[in-house]
């Protein structure tokens, strides 16, 4: 078998940034290079039922072994894109073996980094301080292939399996052509989650806000009662929001408000705000709050001077999932089988799996063995990646009941 972090290597060589403003799908022809050379791969492990869609979904099928066909389909999920946070290309990886416990310069960036003490002993993976790593989501497609290669290999016995690895999770769009149907699973677990011990089944409610000011420019020496800034409008709209209610002052299920670009001059501004929150009634407070601060200043200043965009993207997959907790249970159960202690916690975020929930798919979240995504100090953690490879088999095991007539049970 090959070695999980050769392969973790491997994917992360592939830039495959997503692009939220490109308009296609996907959004980006280069996330089609890692989905090619990942269909080459699944196909010389031995998987021959393997689908790349136009729109760069990649499906791999493993039928059930002998005796087991009646059991749950189970899938498993990982992305093929990275974050436009900070670069993905021209990766240059540090691989640190039994890491000391003391920070890690980041090349000659300048950064450094301190995994978390636990990882004490581990092979860290981090990069050289000038791009992303990719752990998030390449750790866990390494993840999903390697178990897939262990099942092959070891003829373990198993109900039908499905994966697929989709593209634009980070721009919020990898569901919008996911197949469910094809993809013939009955639950699945996204591999998307940071620690090995995570399981997340709960995750923001979800939507973006695009603010248009439009103001009055003449001349600033004769302007008086004339001239409305708005740049000016758009400083107050911002001012008006709880300003404790950012994501540097929240945790767990604390909701935000999180302004991510703002541009314009006198004539017009935009901002663009994303909002966050578990609880579904403050989620619906929130959007009316932007709408309510928009209502008195086009009050105050004229009735189109502020316009407001609001596009959802998530719902908090709790609602489904809680119908269906033996999905938790089997995953907390795997996570100690693996030898780690489970810890259930909220996304403060969101991931494919909550938008498949509502689809049809009940898909709770697994941890991939990452830490600080989405930054320069982005690192895995290779024995992390490896326990959730024992995972994802212990879970696929757990569906096979004790007195059930398959092959031998993996133990």
């Amino acid at each position: 078998m090959k070695e999980i972090m050769t392969r973790f290597l491997e994917y992360v060589a592939f830039d495959t940034q997503s692009d939220g403003n490109s308009g296609t799908h996907p959004s980006t022809e280069k996330q089609f290079r890692l989905a090619e050379h990942l269909k080459a791969e699944l196909l010389a492990l031995g998987i021959r039922d393997v689908t790349l869609t136009d729109k760069c979904y990649l499906y791999a099928k493993l039928p059930a072994t002998p005796g087991c066909e009646t059991l749950p389909a189970l899938g498993f999920i990982a992305h093929l894109d990275t974050s436009d946070a900070a670069s993905g290309a021209n990766i240059k990886p540090q691989i640190i073996k039994n890491w000391e416990g003391s920070p890690i310069p980041l090349g000659t960036s300048g950064k450094v980094v301190t995994p978390r003490p636990h990882l004490k002993g581990h092979t860290i993976i981090t990069t050289d301080g000038t791009t992303l790593l990719g752990a998030d989501d390449k750790a866990g497609i390494a993840i999903i292939v390697t178990a897939a290669e262990e099942i092959l290999e070891k003829n373990l016995p198993h109900g039908p399996l499905s994966f697929c690895f989709t593209p634009d999770e980070e721009i919020g769009e990898g569901a919008d052509f996911f197949d469910v149907p094809f993809f013939g699973a009955d639950y699945a677990y996204t591999v998307d989650g940071g620690a090995a011990e995570l399981i997340e089944g709960e995750n923001f409610n979800a939507a973006g806000a695009d603010i248009v000011f439009t103001g009055v420019s003449t001349h600033p020496g004769s302007s008086k009662n004339v001239m409305l800034n708005a740049l000016k409008v758009a400083m107050e709209f911002d001012a008006m929001l709880p300003a404790w209610e950012v994501p540097s002052h929240t945790e767990n299920r604390e909701g935000f408000y999180h302004l991510c670009s703002c541009s314009g001059n006198v004539s017009t501004a935009k901002m663009h705000y994303i909002l966050r929150d578990h609880d579904a009634q403050l989620f619906e407070r929130r959007k009316e709050t932007l709408l309510s601060i928009a209502e008195y200043l086009n009050k105050k200043y004229g009735s189109n001077t502020v316009a407001v965009t609001l596009k959802e993207s998530d719902r908090n997959m709790a609602e489904i999932i809680e119908k269906y907790p033996f999905l938790i249970e089997k995953a907390k159960a795997a996570i100690t089988a693996a030898g780690l202690s489970p810890v259930v916690s909220p996304i403060r975020g969101g991931t494919d799996g909550a938008r498949l929930s509502f689809m049809g798919l009940p898909c709770p979240n697994l941890g991939y063995g990452g830490y600080a995504a989405h930054g320069e100090t982005e690192y895995a953690d290779v024995e992390g990646m490896t326990s959730v490879v024992r995972i994802i088999i212990h879970i696929i095991n757990s569906f096979i009941p004790e007195n059930f007539s398959c092959d031998q049970k993996f133990k």
